[in-house]
């Protein structure tokens, strides 16, 4: 019996603990998968995601840079692919027609809500950010019903006009990063790709409530800058994105296979790895 294949493309890509997350997922199942990474650039996106499906593939994650090229691939897209108009997830239809959808935003809202315990209801919320992650995350963050939702940027037109999209749906402000002093926000997001060149957006003192939170979208093996800060600043916890990913994976796996897998198994062996390859 050959099994279904399944694959993360993206670059660059060869750090990605997608494939041994799927591979968790299909032990702990008992379903019969293989799941690969590919490095692709933006470039080559089409020729290889055609080739994919035409070769028998039946499901695919896009990350960065491609998730834009994801949502337009799409033939039918989920209403979370339409607000963010963004694709993380490519399933295969029984009639050959391929499903985009984006899990990002519900991987976030369950890593903070489930694992975590924390409730964004009346919550004041800033994202760092206005690029595609963030736009993959507003509208889950707003059906929790937040109190307000403040999308911070360097060019605030770019945090503007992603405010104007969710506007409809809750409180979504937008500002400049020197428009943050003399605010206050129970839980900060940090949505830049500044993280991974170790580095913070300029932020004032006071930005964090007592008792707030931290949350960084990346991870890595050790803390990120923004996880640092949120430790340096007192939050009652300085989260990074190792969470989000598990749970945005099995919000695919569940996708793809109509199971769903537990994921604080993995989440605990994948942060015992990362703990042992500091030591």
């Amino acid at each position: 019996m050959t099994s279904d294949r399944y694959a993360v493309f993206g670059q660059p890509i060869k750090h990605s603990k997608s494939p041994r997350i799927h591979q968790l997922f299909a032990e702990q199942t008992g379903q019969a998968l293989s799941y690969s990474a590919q490095e692709v650039p933006p470039e080559q996106f089409q020729t290889a995601v055609t080739a994919f499906f035409a070769q028998g593939g039946k499901g695919l994650n896009c990350t960065v840079p491609l998730k834009g090229l994801a949502f337009a691939f799409a033939d039918i897209k989920t209403e979370r692919a339409q607000l963010s108009q963004a694709v993380n997830t490519l399933a295969l239809q029984v009639d050959g027609s391929v499903l985009g959808d984006n899990t990002d935003g519900i991987g976030l809202v369950t890593d903070l809500t489930v694992n975590h315990a924390l409730s964004l209801s009346g919550s004041r919320i800033l994202i760092l950010g206005a690029g595609g992650a963030s736009r993959g995350i507003i509208g889950p963050i707003l059906d929790q019903s937040p109190n307000s939702v403040v999308i911070a940027n360097r060019t605030v037109d770019k945090a503007d006009n992603l405010a104007q999209n969710f506007q409809a749906r809750g409180n979504v402000y937008a500002c400049g990063f020197d428009d943050l002093t003399e605010q206050s926000f129970d839980l900060i997001l940090n949505a830049t790709s500044a993280s991974l060149s170790d580095e913070l957006p300029p932020l004032p003192e006071g930005l964090l409530a007592n008792n707030g939170v931290c949350y960084d979208l990346a991870y890595g093996n050790k803390p990120t800058a923004f996880v640092r800060w949120g430790f340096e600043h007192h939050a009652s916890q300085s989260l990074d994105g190792l969470g989000m990913l598990v749970e945005q994976a099995a919000e695919a796996f569940f996708i793809w296979r109509g199971v769903r897998p537990q994921t604080q198994p993995v989440i605990d062996l994948l942060n015992l790895e990362r703990q042992k390859g500091r030591d």
